[in-house]
């Protein structure tokens, strides 16, 4: 029934975006071309609302039980609602902010999803108390922010999530997470749907409507797969969401290295830098498909090593490759190189001598 589900929602999908892409010509839903924007024409970008109803369609199909169910459909129906209105009129980042914590809080204090403590490595745990409510509304709001910061090329945040929840329903499915697969599954038919319209040259975008919804849902399905852990295995819904959650560190690092605001818009995101290198756009979104789906099998040979000595380990060399793959690409900036000088001064010394 759940891959039959599936094929429904990619279907429902299918069949709705183009309605759904009318819609937002009819509306004024479009986004027009600038320096900073990749493409060169008018483009429909209310795409996001086309997942939403597939999404809701195998929702009503599966109708999990959870305590989690009702007040993750709340949460998204107030996120859709954000992102629609952002869509047609460019809401100011404040009102859009208060559209996600809304949304943040009625699954974190209404619903209980919150990291509440973590079991320590070595023993004890370590109770958040107060403070579990806005670390986790923290993260709900950063990874729906980092999933819409990548979504500047054609098929990138689409697919990087379908990755990741392909990643997380496995995830799941390993740990008998039944509402976690369900709502994995639901949600990975209506971007696959939508990606068929959206993948490079794209006929409609998915907006904020879109990128809003998709790190909403990963955000709290990413917790409620991985609550109350230890510190270690707490580490693996971070590495899954790599891609995203790097694109965003770096450029709060970028930003503050070249004395910029952190709200202050660039061209130097992960996909800007791959597109300078000389990469195509169909090219650059490849490449990032295949960086995600080596942070999601990371995150699985991470929970499955034994010991934390190992896991440290196998943590520290995927730390380390980010940094070079950061430094070589010009991530932070192009004069930002700290190992790859080191590496290189080590090897002048050993050729003078």
């Amino acid at each position: 029934m759940l891959y039959l589900t599936l094929f429904i929602c990619f279907i429902t999908s299918i069949l709705v975006t183009p309605l759904v892409k009318k819609l937002a010509f009819k509306i004024g839903a479009t986004d027009k071309p600038n320096q900073r924007k990749v493409h060169q024409r008018i483009m429909p970008r209310l795409g996001g609302l086309a997942i939403f109803i597939s999404f809701l369609v195998g929702y009503f199909i599966m109708q999990p039980t959870s305590m989690y169910a009702f007040p993750l459909l709340i949460g998204s129906f107030i996120i859709i609602i954000t992102g629609v209105f952002d869509d047609m009129m460019e809401l100011s980042p404040k009102i859009k902010l208060a559209g996600q914590l809304l949304a943040a809080g009625i699954v974190v204090v209404y619903g209980g999803v919150q990291i509440s403590f973590i079991n320590l490595p070595f023993g004890g745990t370590l109770e958040f108390g107060f403070f579990s409510i806005p670390l986790t509304i923290l993260w709900i709001v950063g990874i729906t922010n980092a999933i819409n910061l990548i979504d500047g090329l054609d098929g990138l945040a689409a697919g990087v999530s379908s990755i990741v929840l392909i990643t997380i329903s496995g995830m799941a499915i390993m740990m008998g997470n039944a509402f976690v697969t369900t709502m994995g599954f639901i949600m990975l038919g209506s971007i696959l749907g939508f990606l068929f319209y959206n993948f490079h040259p794209a006929k409609i975008f998915m907006g904020d409507t879109g990128a809003l919804f998709l790190g909403y849902i990963i955000s709290v399905l990413s917790l409620l797969g991985f609550k109350n852990v230890t510190v270690i295995s707490f580490i693996v819904p971070v590495i899954i969401l790599g891609v995203p959650i790097s694109d965003t560190f770096f450029a709060i690092i970028r930003r503050i290295v070249q004395n910029k605001p952190l709200s202050a818009p660039d061209k130097s995101h992960l996909h800007h830098c791959l597109l300078r290198l000389g990469y195509s756009h169909r090219q650059t979104v490849l490449i990032i498909y295949a960086m995600s789906a080596i942070f999601g099998l990371a995150a699985v040979i991470f929970s499955k090593v034994q010991g934390m000595w190992a896991s440290l380990l196998v943590l520290g060399i995927l730390l380390v490759a980010i940094e070079i793959i950061v430094e070589k690409i010009g991530l932070v900036d192009k004069n930002y190189r700290p190992i790859l000088n080191f590496v290189s001064g080590v090897r002048y010394s050993r050729v003078k001598q």
